[in-house]
């Protein structure tokens, strides 16, 4: 299975470039006195949409065939991707069919509506998947797969590229993880041209295909799953191609509690006076936690991959962050890398 090239990123960033956000870089002091290094943070809640994933749907939907676009598309998600492709289908004329789980949220699955897309909410996320591929089938619509696609990834790759133009110091990029599409263009568009760089992924312990994918061996679908408060994070499994990018480019995969997503999230909003979804939250959870060990002169960037968060729910939230209970614990300070 061949990797993207650099070529294939920076086509597709030039691509899109005009239609979205090159999002910003902030620093974050006080956060990086914390975790022991200099941190600064790569905010993708401020992308169209508000989170990443329209950088993949867009550049996916720019490269159809005129049947295809004539068919129309349909795809599958919990609520970013979702909200992603119908913007970029509206963007781009074409029709859009969305089916997303039963408990997604709300406010995404409005304003995927919102953005045009005819919104079907069904089962869980494995009756979705089903759902999703009998309606493929029986409307003729092209399927646009959430992650496990070359044009997906390149178009996430496109965050890769601006982080090396805004950051050409950084040593370490830590990005979350669920089905692997945003990891997978990130590490490959930044591993192809500075293979110096350390790229960790991070999972919410109650969903982490990836991490059992690479102690396997290979691509794995779970057959059950616990809950998480990063729903973000928590598709049934990654993708092929997913996986093959993490294996080639990617140093570790790490895991992190609900609750020190939740420390992540609670310190952005109140340090960093940034707003995301806890999924956005997991990569400054994990390492205000200590799960990825830093060398003393190491300079880190955390992806904040997406904002999108009700009020009813951030209250909620608000309400069950940790740190009231004491302060998150010291990470892990190494030698080396």
């Amino acid at each position: 299975m061949s990797l993207l090239s650099v070529e294939d990123f920076v086509s597709a960033r030039a691509r899109i470039a005009d239609r979205i956000h090159c999002t910003p870089i902030q620093t974050a002091t006080l956060l990086g006195e914390a975790i022991g290094a200099p941190l600064r943070l790569k905010c993708e809640n401020f992308q169209k949409t508000g989170s990443f994933k329209v950088r993949g749907a867009l550049n996916k939907l720019m490269q159809l065939s005129p049947e295809d676009r004539e068919r129309g598309v349909i795809t599958i998600s919990a609520g970013n991707h979702a909200q992603a492709v119908a913007w970029a289908a509206r963007a781009t004329g074409i029709p859009c069919t969305v089916v997303m789980p039963a408990a997604a949220s709300k406010i995404k699955a409005a304003a995927t509506a919102d953005y045009g897309a005819d919104v079907i909410m069904h089962g869980d996320v494995h009756e979705a998947f089903d759902k999703v591929h009998q309606l493929e089938r029986e409307r003729n619509l092209k399927f646009i797969h959430p992650f496990d696609d070359p044009q997906i990834i390149a178009g996430a790759g496109s965050v890769g590229l601006e982080i090396l133009e805004q950051c050409p110091d950084v040593r370490t990029v830590v990005v979350p993880i669920g089905g692997g599409g945003h990891i997978s263009g990130i590490a490959g568009a930044i591993k192809t041209q500075r293979p110096d760089i350390r790229i960790v992924g991070v999972e919410p312990e109650a969903s982490c295909a990836m991490r059992q994918s690479l102690d396997a061996g290979h691509a794995v679908h779970l057959e059950s799953m616990g809950t998480t408060v990063a729903d973000g994070l928590a598709p049934p499994m990654v993708g092929e191609l997913n996986y093959e990018f993490v294996k080639a480019y990617v140093e570790d995969v790490v895991l992190v509690s609900d609750e020190e997503i939740l420390r992540g999230l609670e310190a952005i909003f109140t340090r960093a006076k940034l707003v995301t979804e806890p999924s956005g939250a997991a990569s400054v959870g994990a390492l205000l936690c200590g799960r990825i060990p830093l060398a003393a002169d190491d300079r880190v960037l955390a992806v904040l991959s997406g904002g999108n968060i009700g009020l009813e729910k951030l209250a909620t939230l608000v309400g069950a962050w940790p740190a009231a209970t004491g302060e998150a614990p010291r990470p892990r300070i190494s030698g080396s890398r």
